[in-house]
């Protein structure tokens, strides 16, 4: 699992941030999590954490201001010699001298922003909890297929990228291939994209590398997609037993969430695009409250059951 942070500068841009002041060290945001400093300004700093971006929102802009400019200095140098990642103005407020001069001696920078602190503390926890996910990169293809995001895992030439082609032709979307990067922003919900190098890019035994983009059009591609299913590809080994009616449910841990899986094996012949597609659907209905082999089963064992009771009224 690789360390994550954020740049100062892509939290400007991604959440359109006027810079007051930036020193010349960027600082690097380590943590999801941010905090409105009214009791830090009061000069209560127990567990207080240092690497959180702190919002002054209206109520702290406005305690500060009924403060004398040298309880204002005293109280701001204690917050900023912190060695905080930002501070961030919301509603446009301006920024008070001695908050400049506390930034400009400990070298943190001020961000401003005309959105609310309520609407804009949801913008940039969202942000921050995606940025700054638990990640991993796996070797295998990520594809969108009616909705559900599908990672193809699989050894070496086994067809995962071939499939993703296919799937293309079909009117489905890749997110990645060869290198999937996948994070966790939520207890719940993996979510997969590809190295912004060779994002769009495919590669094909025989043939070389590939500009889905250009060949099958900006309809063939997208930046990031829910996992929703794992597809094991591997060769068909003859005498093994694979699953043939669904009622075991079989699901891969990644990044601490089990996500549901099946094992696929490939052998000429085989047409792995529509047993994905249907693979998909397949999926959306469990997830919607229908299982088709409990269905059967349940229906084999009613069937079961009357020829029973059936046998047993002759007798």
């Amino acid at each position: 699992m690789s360390e994550t942070f954020v740049t100062l500068e892509k939290l400007i841009q991604e959440l359109r941030l006027e810079t007051v002041y930036q020193p010349e060290c960027e600082p690097k945001i380590i943590s999801a999590d941010i905090n409105r400093p009214g009791l830090q300004i009061t000069g209560f700093f127990d567990y207080f954490d240092s690497d959180r971006i702190q919002i002054f929102g209206m109520v702290e802009n406005a305690f500060l201001a009924e403060m004398t400019a040298h309880e204002r200095e005293d109280c701001l140098a204690d917050l900023f010699r912190k060695k905080i990642p930002a501070a961030i103005l919301t509603r446009g407020a301006d920024v008070l001298p001695e908050m400049l001069s506390a930034a400009q001696k400990y070298e943190v920078p001020i961000l401003r922003t005309e959105e609310g602190s309520s609407r804009f503390m949801s913008a940039l926890i969202a942000f921050l909890n995606l940025e700054l996910a638990p990640q991993i990169t796996r070797h295998g293809v990520l594809v969108e297929v009616y909705g559900e995001g599908i990672l193809i895992l699989g050894g070496s030439g086994v067809g995962k990228s071939e499939t993703a082609v296919e799937l293309l032709k079909r009117g489905h979307r890749l997110v990645a291939d060869d290198a999937v990067e996948i994070r966790r922003p939520s207890v719940k919900a993996l979510v997969g994209s590809s190295p912004e190098i060779i994002r769009h890019f495919i590669e094909i035994r025989g043939i070389g590398i590939v500009d889905v983009q250009k060949i099958f059009g900006m309809g063939a591609v997208k930046q990031t997609e829910k996992i929703d299913m794992v597809i094991h590809l591997e060769n068909w080994i003859e005498g093994k037993q694979y699953d043939r009616l669904g009622l075991v449910s079989e699901y891969t841990n990644i990044l601490g969430i089990d996500i549901p899986s099946l094992t696929v094996p490939v052998k000429p012949g085989r047409n792995l695009a529509i047993i994905l597609e249907v693979a998909a659907m397949n999926n959306r209905q469990k997830k919607l409250g229908y299982n088709a082999a409990e269905e059967l089963n349940n229906r084999l064992l009613e069937q079961m059951h009357k020829t029973l009771e059936a046998e047993q009224a002759k007798e």
